[in-house]
């Protein structure tokens, strides 16, 4: 299958839908539209939250006579329950047709719907194998301790594959080869357990500010990932004292094309080591919202710049590696779980 670029597509992976927890949206968008509908896992689902905030995600046909349920076709959500445009059906967060306007609802009337689970305003699906229930679980919310900025969602859409994308988090030598980062280096030996695998690595940046200044970031990263479609990294920056948090999620959309959405977060900046890296000069309550738009916007270049090789590049499943590339292949040992 080609992609748009005419290269050969990543097919040669297993699957284009491996197996796992994928992002569907956030609490915010969802609340905010009342219905979300978009293609997913190759699947056009439908989004939506009752009234004692259940997220539920859905097949979006209808089981009566197969109208589509999205806001596009008219479908919409009315006291937490999604309403067929087509004949009234009305079905709960548990997918089941609870409703309808003219006689008593039947009870094989059920949506297709997909396990949820929510981290953070982040709302997640269950993508089995032929179906199967969660073989595993997603991790707890991180500690919350009220001193963190808003987050901030940027996605990007591009052809490629998820396990392309999770593959960064062992592949430290692109850090320095793509982004130019200095004193790339492997803080603890990568782990791997079932679902999870946890990369710590340290490096450094240096960053221009507005055209004339620069700084230089020292940073200690720690990745933990849960399959091909969770990635969560807490990031140390011991030069300004700063704490960051980033959520990396790679979604495939349609067989071809994957959705990768970065969410970051920067801690209240409250005594900086650094004044003017630090924004030291700022008020408090300014420093971190600020801190975290500069540093998403880099983050998007450093997106930039894997994008335009993740999108044409092929699936070697014989890579010739050489003694440095040793965690590229339990990285590869791992994703095996992820696929029939």
């Amino acid at each position: 299958m080609p992609t748009r670029h005419g290269e050969p597509a990543v097919a040669a992976l297993p699957s284009p839908f491996p197996e796992g927890w994928y992002f569907v949206g956030s609490r915010p968008a969802v609340e905010k539209a009342g219905l979300i509908q978009k293609t997913w896992m190759g699947e056009t689902v439908v989004v939506w939250s009752d009234e004692d905030g259940q997220a539920c995600v859905a097949e979006a046909v209808c089981p009566h006579l197969g109208s589509q349920l999205g806001p596009d076709a008219g479908g919409r959500v009315r006291e937490g329950r999604l309403v067929c445009p087509f004949h009234g059906f009305e079905f709960d967060a548990s997918g089941q047709c609870v409703a309808t306007p003219y006689a008593p609802p039947p009870r094989s009337a059920r949506l297709r719907v997909f396990h949820t689970r929510e981290i953070h305003g982040l709302i997640f699906a269950w993508w089995g194998i032929d179906g199967r229930e969660p073989q595993w679980e997603l991790p707890e919310d991180p500690p919350d301790e009220g001193d963190w900025c808003a987050a901030e969602i940027r996605t990007t859409r591009f052809p490629g594959h998820p396990q392309e994308t999770t593959e960064n988090s062992v592949d430290l030598a692109h850090l320095r080869y793509v982004h130019g980062y200095d004193s790339v280096s492997r803080a603890d030996p990568l782990a791997i357990d079932g679902h999870r695998l946890v990369s710590r690595f340290d490096f450094k940046s240096v960053r221009r500010i507005a055209g004339f200044a620069t700084i230089t970031f020292d940073i200690a990263a720690n990745a933990r990932i849960f399959g091909l479609g969770y990635s969560f990294v807490e990031i140390h920056e011991r030069s300004i004292g700063m704490e960051m948090r980033l959520w990396i999620l790679a979604t495939p959309v349609d067989g071809t094309d994957i959705d990768l959405s970065q969410v970051s977060q920067v801690r209240t900046i409250r005594r900086p080591k650094r004044w003017i890296a630090g924004l030291g000069f700022l008020p408090t309550g300014w420093r971190a919202p600020l801190m975290n738009r500069f540093i998403v916007t880099r983050q998007q270049q450093d997106v930039q710049q894997d994008v335009v090789i993740w999108q044409r590049k092929k699936f070697l499943p014989r890579p010739r590696l050489n003694r440095a590339d040793g965690e590229i292949v339990a990285f590869r040992d791992y994703c095996t779980q992820f696929y029939a």
